[in-house]
């Protein structure tokens, strides 16, 4: 770690943190989130849903237990930036290879600790998502401030393009790395995942490998398609359903998703996730908003309109669906967050369509949604009997 190496974490609204660097010497810009996990920054630093964002976290102290390379959900960090309270002066884990620091050294991107991430998500919080700027290179407060306000922002931008898959393959992976991690000698070591009984394709618009694991583990043979492939390239796969995958940015700037989910609709079941979600929205005739400051978390309340039941779910997105304009078509809301009353779940009146605004793989619960992998393949299942 850097310990003289001043940094500056700047907002659009004029607001400035002032902190030491640590990670890469770099000077970016990005939308100021922040997620209030307690665990995972690992796994936040990889998801690819946080493209173009720079986060601060909300625990205390980050990179106590360092990083390993089972725990990562892509190739490398998605995020902008990091910021955080305390960088842990130790590691401790049996399991760690490297530290935090060292990691985003290794993958050039910029962190800030020693600031008030209290103070920055209370901002966040009151004036909205923001855009801002991290700079570990000792530029001013006013270059920061003004680079900040000159970046174009997300709204609008096509984010999957830069974080898909670049071409189809099969997901394949060996059994030991798709079984839950487990300490050795409880029951969760003995299981072992079913063999492949359905085929599905699997829309990468910023996927996770935790999601392409539980998939797998509960039984399904996966071939995993770019953002962009159209309805035809997937009709001539010929899958048994389809699965749409988390992901960053505007779902209104899908458009080409969007179509090519309509022109898929009628002839498979269908389950989305997160960005997946929104794009079910959109197929359906309604549209989405964007939230104030997001729902990024792992403690997120979840009600079911149906059977009553509160599930403690991840989430991490930035937009939600308009439950008014769902429901004057073909879609109904199955969930909703009970933080705010958003729409957290949906399904079609009568095709075998479903989706989430949260993820299911994440488990913070830490298996309440879990049973939604087991419902899209009784999903499947039913279509074939049919």
């Amino acid at each position: 770690m850097t310990q003289d190496k001043p940094a500056i974490l700047a907002l659009e609204n004029g607001s400035v943190f002032k902190g030491t660097a640590f990670g890469a010497i770099k000077t970016v810009v990005g939308e100021a989130v922040f997620n209030t996990s307690m665990t995972g920054y690992q796994e936040i630093i990889t998801d690819p849903s946080y493209f173009g964002q720079i986060v601060t976290l909300t625990t205390p102290q980050i990179g106590n237990y360092g990083i390993n390379q089972f725990d990562k959900e892509s190739s490398g960090p998605k995020i902008r930036g990091l910021v955080i309270r305390e960088l842990s002066p130790i590691t401790s884990s049996w399991r760690s290879e490297k530290t935090l620091d060292e990691y985003l050294k290794e993958h050039d991107v910029p962190g800030i600790e020693g600031v008030d991430t209290r103070g920055i998500t209370l901002a966040v919080r009151k004036a909205g998502v923001m855009k801002c700027c991290l700079s570990t290179e000792g530029i001013s407060s006013e270059e920061a401030v003004r680079l900040a306000r000159e970046w174009n922002g997300l709204e609008g931008i096509d984010c999957p393009k830069e974080v898909t898959c670049k071409s189809i393959y099969e997901f394949n992976p060996k059994e030991e790395n798709i079984t839950p991690f487990t300490v050795e000698g409880t029951h969760l070591a003995k299981q072992r995942p079913p063999r492949p009984k359905f085929h599905i394709v699997a829309f990468d618009f910023g996927m996770k490998q935790s999601i392409l694991k539980r998939l797998a583990n509960h039984g399904f043979r996966i071939t995993v398609v770019p953002a962009d492939t159209t309805a035809e390239t997937v009709k001539n796969i010929n899958p048994d359903g389809i699965f749409l995958s988390n992901g960053p940015g505007d779902p209104a700037a899908l458009t080409y998703a969007h179509q090519t989910v309509r022109q898929l609709m009628n002839d498979f079941p269908i389950f989305g996730i997160c960005l997946g979600h929104q794009i079910i929205t959109h197929a359906l005739g309604a549209t989405t908003f964007k939230l104030k400051f997001g729902h990024r978390g792992g403690n997120h309340p979840v009600k079911n309109l149906f059977t009553d039941k509160v599930s403690i779910t991840a989430q991490n997105h930035g937009y939600a669906t308009k439950a008014e304009e769902l429901e004057r078509g073909e879609g109904i809301v199955t969930e909703i967050n009970l933080n705010d009353k958003t729409v957290s779940g949906l399904k079609h009146r009568i095709l075998p369509i479903f989706s989430v605004q949260y993820h299911p793989e994440a488990a913070p619960g830490p298996n309440d949604a879990d049973s939604l992998f087991e419902d899209f393949y009784s999903l499947i299942k039913n279509s074939k009997e049919v």
